[in-house]
């Protein structure tokens, strides 16, 4: 037996031992399923080139409220127009949920990647993209209504400009969804770190919490936090996940 299957026959017997498992779903979600996210660099050049701007001066409400046409032109080329694959990792982790070893699913993509894989209990801290809404008069709009649109979408019933339910850069994050999140850590017995690491930029303030017995890394980047975690298996999520036998 080689070091990795000995690593994917211990995660097996934490997670068969835990009574309640939680995951952090992070970029390298995004990553294996074709997706580099606006803050790689690779993106970040490509969007300053294409835009004149960055990133975090295009996806803030400052940009959403003052140069709306152009932010719904950036909004559904480069977030509704690269919307990532559905892997392996989000159908394993729907029958982890459906065989009662995994309780929660704390996400950190505006893609819904776990839902659409058939989880039930996600908490998306950063919102989805399939969740829009008049903020005058709160009328719900489907992400192909936002994506079809020509130039700005307004609400058919007061022609309000929609609002995309993702958290922009520079907002606040909800209060009741972050306490939840930070409950579900502090319940865990076992914390998975998927495709994150444990001083990420968006986890990092919710990991500080966990007092369980097992924390396992599985990520395709090494980390010199890595040694603080029970298991490190070095590989994107989606080719760990299904030897797992769910």
């Amino acid at each position: 037996m080689d070091i990795l299957e000995k690593k994917i026959e211990l995660l097996k017997k934490i997670i068969n031992e835990s009574s309640y498992t939680v995951m952090l779903g992070g970029s390298g979600m995004m990553k294996e399923g074709g997706y580099q996210g606006l803050k790689s660099a690779e993106q970040a050049y490509e969007t300053e080139k294409k835009y004149g701007l960055s990133p975090e001066d295009i996806f803030t409400t400052v940009f959403y409220n003052n140069r709306t046409e152009q932010f719904f032109n950036f909004y559904r080329t480069e977030i509704l127009g690269n919307i990532p694959q559905i892997t392996e990792s989000a159908y394993v982790a729907a029958r982890m949920e459906a065989a009662g070893k995994l309780q929660c699913i704390i996400d950190s993509n505006v893609y819904d990647l776990p839902q659409r894989g058939g989880c039930k209990n996600v908490i998306s801290i950063h919102g989805s993209i399939y969740h829009n809404q008049c903020p005058h008069c709160g009328r719900q709009y489907s992400m192909e209504y936002i994506r079809d649109s020509e130039k700005i979408p307004r609400c058919e019933n007061c022609g309000r400009v929609i609002r995309p339910g993702v958290t922009l850069y520079g907002e606040m994050l909800d209060s009741l969804v972050m306490s939840e999140a930070t409950r579900q850590v502090e319940q865990a017995e076992v914390l998975m770190l998927m495709g994150t690491s444990m001083e990420s930029e968006v986890f990092s303030k919710y990991i500080r919490y966990f007092e369980g017995k097992k924390l396992v890394i599985i990520h395709s980047e090494e980390h010199f936090m890595d040694e603080k975690a029970d298991l490190v298996i070095i590989d994107e999520p989606k080719n760990v996940l299904p030897r797992l036998g769910f």
